[in-house]
């Protein structure tokens, strides 16, 4: 089985003016694409050519010997749940019973806002922020570079935090990213049809 690279769930234009058309031409046409291409070079003729990314992941997690087949499976895996966690006209205040969770977790929408940013702009060098399931709370966690949550941690939304994912319409502004991500990407809706 060869992995393919999923379509993204909008335009390459859709989330102008927030992320550029150029962005994704080469955060999801160049980046996303080479990780496909490269798990699909070093897993062809193993015993790990016909499982999915998911079993992939999890079966080199933690191997050092197989550490690029990890990185590139968990990359491919965490940059198609980040697409989804966006969508043109998004971000605000979520509703229902995501935002009930919100509150009982963090205390407020705004207080969460605060972790969730944080984080994103705490994690030294690249990475993920995530708001995650676990159990009956929510909390936000952060990953370098390819890592993601933790087993028993049921992610809702991520933001990239690699600098290729908001350097050619941020440059080093980081902070702007992220409050751009939370105000006017965010989706809210993928995050709460992902609750457990």
């Amino acid at each position: 089985m060869s992995h393919e690279l999923p379509q993204l769930p909008y335009a390459l234009d859709a989330l102008e003016p927030h992320i550029s058309k150029q962005t994704l031409e080469f955060h999801y046409g160049k980046h996303h694409n080479a990780y496909v291409t490269n798990l699909n070079k070093l897993i062809e003729g193993t015993e790990l050519a016909d499982k999915s990314l998911e079993e992939v992941a999890c079966a080199v997690s933690g191997d050092d010997s197989k550490a690029g087949i990890f990185n590139n499976a968990a990359q491919v895996l965490n940059h198609t749940f980040y697409w989804k966690s966006m969508k043109p006209g998004g971000g605000g205040e979520p509703s229902g019973a995501l935002l009930e969770k919100i509150n009982a977790s963090f205390g407020s929408y705004d207080e969460f806002k605060t972790a969730f940013a944080t984080a994103g702009a705490t994690q030294f060098g690249s990475g993920w922020a995530w708001l995650v399931q676990e159990g009956d709370a929510l909390k936000v966690v952060k990953t370098a570079n390819a890592q993601m949550p933790s087993h028993g941690q049921t992610p809702l939304m991520v933001m990239d935090v690699w600098e290729h994912a908001y350097y050619l319409d941020f440059q080093n502004r980081r902070p702007d990213y992220i409050q751009t991500f939370l105000n006017s990407l965010v989706n809210w809706d993928f995050a709460a049809a992902n609750l457990k």
